[in-house]
């Protein structure tokens, strides 16, 4: 709609100088990186006690905050339950009205308000004190009827919003999801927590498919992979190449043994040199000692082995150092691998 009011806003907008837009965005990020700061300087045993109480719970952590505090806390939640800490998120409104039932016995709750007088989250401390449920809290109200309830108060305080109307929470948030983030990295390192255990956590991300694809999972296999005799002559060892198409094949005994490797590029170099290649059997023309991986090995260290090298193609060994598989970098990328 076309108002008055309108047409003057974008008038407005339009006339923002440049210079006063990034000075109110650096200055923002010099309050709330000063905020950040400020709450680390404040730490104090609390923060241990914190981290041993979420360490010893039985059940979960139940992170629950209002409007911002609530994002935020949604956000902790997620943090914590990706990096080996069980936890859930539960809005106090609802939890008023019947959600409240999601929360045990054996669970921990986190809360968090910047001013601790958040009316829906105080309305339900007392319950949580009669079923003897433990209380973190975060809050900058060290006075509050939040801390005077918890178990545990982590000062989450700051001098003062981004906001130039020193209203909108902005800094105060900042410092909430920070302390959140620390609480989740001292967790996880207390529980011994390694990519791996990140990754199963992570299974259609990048991380994932890196740490828990392995070899053996996107290999050709069976008749897809190109092989032939020492005692093979070229052109038998041509066919195999190109019905398999994989650009290369490995040369193996009677036991399946990899004695070498013959490539595209192996071909193109003999043709440059001009020899003649009919007298020539696949024992004559092979790379003897091909690198090799085992198929229990991660894709990822096929991909590596491939970099370091310079090859596009690996054969596949199992335990017995028998061949029984291959892949190249194609199928490296198929699987998300690289």
């Amino acid at each position: 709609m076309n108002t008055p009011l309108a047409a003057n806003a974008r008038q407005s907008l339009t006339t923002v100088h440049g210079e006063r837009i990034l000075q109110l965005a650096r200055e923002t990020l010099d309050i709330e990186a000063a905020a950040v700061q400020q709450v680390g300087q404040r730490l104090t045993e609390s923060f241990v006690h914190a981290v041993q109480r979420m360490l010893a719970v039985q059940g979960r952590v139940v992170v629950m905050g209002m409007g911002k505090s609530g994002h935020v806390g949604r956000k902790m939640a997620a943090t914590l339950a990706s990096t080996g800490t069980p936890a859930l998120f539960v809005h106090p409104a609802e939890a008023s009205h019947g959600d409240l039932g999601m929360v045990q016995a054996q669970d921990l709750v986190l809360a968090l308000s910047n001013s601790g007088e958040s009316d829906e989250l105080t309305a339900i401390l007392p319950v949580l004190k009669r079923l003897g449920i433990p209380l973190i809290a975060i809050t900058g109200g060290l006075d509050s009827t939040l801390a005077h309830h918890a178990d545990i108060v982590l000062d989450s305080g700051v001098a003062k919003e981004a906001c130039p109307l020193n209203l909108a929470p902005t800094a105060s948030t900042t410092a909430q999801l920070a302390l959140g983030d620390a609480l989740a990295v001292a967790l996880l390192d207390a529980r011994g927590f390694k990519a791996e255990d990140f990754a199963r956590s992570h299974p259609g991300g990048a991380l994932g498919r890196r740490l828990l694809t392995h070899v053996r999972d996107i290999m050709r296999q069976g008749d897809a992979v190109p092989s032939v005799s020492p005692s093979a002559d070229f052109s038998a060892l041509m066919r195999e190449m190109s019905a398999k198409g994989l650009g290369a094949s490995a040369i193996v005994d009677e036991q399946r043994r990899v004695l070498g490797i013959f490539t595209d590029g192996d071909l193109r170099r003999l043709i440059e040199k001009g020899v003649d290649l009919r007298a020539l059997q696949a024992q004559d023309v092979m790379h003897a000692g091909p690198r090799t991986v085992n198929q229990n090995a991660l894709a990822v260290e096929a991909a590596e082995l491939m970099e370091q090298f310079k090859i596009t193609s690996v054969l596949v060994v199992n335990d017995e150092g028998r061949l029984c598989g291959a892949l190249n970098s194609n199928d490296l990328m198929r699987a998300k691998v690289i």
